[in-house]
């Protein structure tokens, strides 16, 4: 029997979806894990990221200190907490680990998603007598909300594969098959659980996608749209040899 056959004996075997230590479990806890880290970490992270969109205070400093998060290893920070704090504290251990990953993304979401709107609109609003908080609240974050869902998407991508790690310090999650699949030489068990994993990250993915998509505003979206279609225009014209008729008329004036 191939290693392929083996997996999805295992992925469909029934006694894998019952009991203690079952797949659905591993799930819930993987799931469980996730949303807290990412949970936690949106609510240092998106007021953050809003309050130097807005004010362009800072945004050097935290994108150096977002820089070097980056670089920390997830699983050696997540060691190192469990010795310190001891292992009864090994979910938090585990928690802040996943926190510090996920900030870094949904920070760059926040504050890039102000960045990129036109100060034309700013000063619109500014100029109907907004105050600075209903800039922000009305005109700023609506706006910016697509960006921040691609900073959730990328922070909710590198937890949910990080989340595989927590199985190390015996916090289950789908992970826990995987690990204790390799020694003893179940592949059907170990690749079984990677599938699985990557079937998360997928669906995951795909449901923030169609998040983003409907908190852009209407009006961003046909804007997106007409700037393609006259792009598209435009090269179609290019593309013929022929002058448009208003650089014809401009043309015919000179002469």
């Amino acid at each position: 029997m191939s290693i392929i056959e083996q997996t999805i004996s295992w992925l469909t075997d029934p006694a894998n979806y019952d009991g203690s230590g079952s797949i659905p479990q591993r799930l819930i806890e993987h799931l469980d894990f996730t949303f807290r880290a990412v949970g936690l970490a949106a609510l240092i992270a998106i007021p953050a990221g809003y309050y130097i969109g807005h004010t362009g205070r800072g945004k050097v400093w935290v994108v150096g200190v977002s820089g070097a998060a980056r670089a920390l290893p997830t699983f050696g920070l997540m060691l190192y907490l469990v010795l310190v704090l001891g292992v009864t504290q090994r979910v938090w251990a585990a928690l802040i680990g996943l926190i510090i990953l996920a900030i870094p993304p949904l920070l760059a979401g926040a504050y890039a998603g102000i960045g990129q709107i036109d100060p034309k609109a700013i000063d619109a609003a500014r100029a109907q007598g907004m105050t600075e908080w209903q800039i922000l609240t009305r005109v700023e974050i609506p706006l910016s909300l697509p960006l921040l869902v691609g900073g959730v998407r990328g922070a909710v991508l590198q937890v949910v594969a990080t989340v595989t790690l927590i199985a190390y310090v015996g916090l289950g999650g789908l992970g826990f098959d995987l690990i204790q699949g390799i020694p003893l030489r179940r592949f059907d068990q170990v690749v079984g659980s990677a599938v699985m994993i990557v079937i998360l990250a997928l669906l995951l993915d795909g449901l923030l996608a169609a998040l983003a998509r409907f908190v852009t505003p209407r009006g961003v979206r046909q804007g997106r749209v007409s700037d393609v279609r006259a792009r598209t225009n435009g090269s179609g014209s290019s593309s013929t040899g022929q002058i448009p008729v208003s650089h014809q008329e401009n043309t015919h004036e000179k002469v």
